[in-house]
């Protein structure tokens, strides 16, 4: 070995040491600050009850707090960290407080927050199986478990040799109903293409569109306010005579249906074409995490579908891409802290927590007449296209 081999070996060597010293360093920095955070988040939650719940501030109350620039050097981790209490908690409403009543329940648990921690270090972008198969195949499986442990139609499962559809974790509720109307347009708009000019394009015929009534009808099994429910089995059959898009919205009082004593509002589920609850309420799984079925997921993809050259993988038509059923096209590892929570707890205890939480007042609201409406009335539609100038 020459000497200027030696040198360089040497200084190589010398500088992966360094390298490794400091990577160590990082690590040992990091493992740190989580453990701080992770102690007070611990002690945030086990002393909830002891503060106020609603802050007393008033609009504009951080102004004063925080500088008008962002640092041009970086601040050390205490600086940051106690400025979570100095400027963070006194503007903070306590939603996991025993005496939080007000707006609806938003529940989370250890589990669920562990699983976004880790979804949150994995950081995939899921858009297509492709782009991280386990986040598309837990998603799957664990929108199946739901779907079974709710007593939903079969027609809603990913894995079932009659169904057409599946589950899909969405953002909110509201995203879910927009997607629900995006595709019950598309599909009525398909309908109607026979009896339309072939050559033109969609965004022409959507611009003449005219509804002078829905062509879609959103059932409500829980309203937020008073928790009223619509009556599923009068309404199915009059979407399903009338060639109507059935979305069933139960954000509210969904996470109910784990006890089957309390399915008795989900009589008439198999009209529905589409079906949302939040998990995110009294599920114990935090915000964002939304479950949405359809009955048949081609009417999604047929609407949502983008097909650029840097997305295309070689198992397209064999795999699930979710970027084909919803309005954005990332999303995140959702179904991690929703495996982690139906894990965790099991069904028994799940079901335990829901009827604790219910104090079985849904059975008795539907022995009170008062709150069961005498009929309903769903109008026939009528969908006309216009020409130009008329």
């Amino acid at each position: 070995m020459s000497l200027f081999t030696f040198l360089f070996a040497h200084e190589q060597s010398s500088l992966n040491t360094n390298i490794d010293l400091l990577l160590n360093s990082s690590l040992m920095r990091s493992r740190r600050m989580s453990k701080e955070l992770v102690d007070y988040i611990t002690q945030y939650l086990g002393s909830i009850r002891e503060r106020r719940v609603i802050p007393d501030v008033k609009p504009g109350y951080m102004k004063e707090l925080l500088p008008d620039t962002a640092p041009t050097e970086p601040e050390d981790w205490e600086s940051i960290f106690k400025d979570i209490e100095r400027v963070i908690m006194p503007g903070v409403v306590h939603w996991q407080s025993p005496h939080m009543h007000a707006y609806y329940p938003s529940l989370t648990s250890w589990p669920s927050m562990l699983g976004d921690m880790l979804a949150d270090a994995i950081n995939c972008v899921g858009f297509t199986w492709a782009s991280s198969p386990a986040c598309t195949e837990l998603e799957m499986n664990v929108m199946d478990w739901l779907c079974k442990a709710l007593g939903l139609p079969s027609f809603f499962l990913h894995y079932h040799p009659d169904s057409r559809g599946g589950g899909i974790l969405q953002s909110t509720v509201s995203e879910s109903t927009l997607v629900a109307l995006l595709a019950a347009r598309k599909d009525k708009m398909l309908q109607l293409r026979p009896e339309l000019e072939q050559d033109v394009d969609d965004s022409v015929l959507n611009s003449r569109l005219v509804a002078y009534a829905s062509d879609q009808l959103c059932v409500t099994l829980g309203t937020t306010g008073v928790c009223a429910f619509d009556n599923l089995p009068e309404l199915g059959p009059v979407c399903a005579e009338e060639g109507l898009w059935l979305h069933v919205d139960a954000a509210y009082a969904g996470s109910a249906y784990f006890c089957p004593e309390l399915r008795w509002s989900l009589e008439g589920i198999e009209f529905a074409d589409s079906f949302v609850f939040n998990p995110s309420k009294w599920m114990m799984v935090h915000f964002d995490c939304t479950a949405f079925w359809v009955k048949d997921k081609y009417k999604l993809q047929q609407t949502f579908t983008v097909d650029p050259v840097y997305l295309r993988h070689e198992n397209s038509h064999a795999a699930t891409d979710f970027m084909h059923w919803q309005i954005p096209l990332s999303r995140r590892f959702r179904s991690l802290k929703l495996w982690f929570v139906m894990r965790s707890f099991g069904l028994k205890n799940l079901q335990a927590h829901i009827r604790h939480v219910s104090g079985y007042q849904f059975p008795s609201c539907k022995e009170c007449k008062e709150f069961v409406r005498d009929s309903f009335y769903v109008s026939q539609l009528y969908v006309y296209l216009v020409s130009p100038g008329d």
